[in-house]
Order: structure tokens, then C-alpha cells, then sequence
């Protein structure tokens, strides 16, 4: 089992910044590549950011690229998500996940319980 702690959400203003950091423990943390997903209000969960064991290479939606950055640090058991240019429709519950496979649509092995994201404008 991993167990997977998001912080760093808050009220934010739109062209503000804030950087959302996931705990792990439980398992080697390298041994997973990590995720962040999002899911605003009535709409459903999608991807935001994966980064791989390493934290060499990385994917990102179009919605969020050029505008946040996700890395790690292993020997802290530690993902981020700096994000920067926040808007509005950045608002959202945003999750950590991790998983095996370093790939956009693969699915997820263990999920935290979120941290919410409010942008005002």
C-alpha cells in the first residue's frame, strides 16, 4: 500500500501562483511514477501531470503546459506541482496518484484524498 498526503491548496487570485506537494509512504517511493489530476466542479477527473521514476521526464495536459511544472524529490518521498498563471478554470480538487507505467492513459494504483484549488478572478 502507498499513502498519498496532497497540502498546498488555497484561495488564490487569478494570475497568482501556488505549489501543491503529495507525501508518500508506505512503499519505495521510486518505484512508482507519480501523477497529478484534477477534477473541477461538475465535471469529471482529468489528468493534469505525470512524472516518471526519476523525475526525468514528464507529461502535461495542453490545458496546464507551459504553466506548471511537476517534479520530485525521491529522498523526500515528495511530488510537486508548482503552478504559476493560475485562472479560474484552474479551480479544482487536485490529486496525487501514483502508479507502474509512465504513460498519460494508464490507470493508477493508489490516490490521495485531494487538496482544492480556488482561483478567484
Amino acid at each position: 500500500q502507498v499513502q498519498l498526503v496532497e497540502s498546498g491548496g488555497g484561495l488564490v487570485q487569478a494570475g497568482g501562483s501556488l505549489r501543491l506537494s503529495c507525501a508518500a509512504s508506505g512503499r519505495t517511493f521510486s518505484d512508482y511514477v507519480m501523477g497529478w489530476f484534477r477534477q473541477a466542479p461538475g465535471k469529471e477527473r482529468e489528468f493534469v501531470a505525470l512524472i516518471d521514476w526519476y523525475g526525468i521526464s514528464t507529461y502535461y495536459s495542453d490545458s496546464v503546459k507551459g504553466r506548471f511544472t511537476c517534479s520530485r524529490d525521491n529522498a523526500e518521498s515528495t511530488v510537486y506541482l508548482k503552478m504559476n498563471s493560475l485562472t479560474p478554470e484552474d479551480t479544482a480538487v487536485y490529486y496525487c496518484a501514483a502508479g507502474r507505467i509512465f504513460r498519460m492513459t494508464a490507470p493508477m494504483d493508489y490516490w490521495g484524498k485531494g487538496t482544492l484549488v480556488t482561483v478567484s478572478s
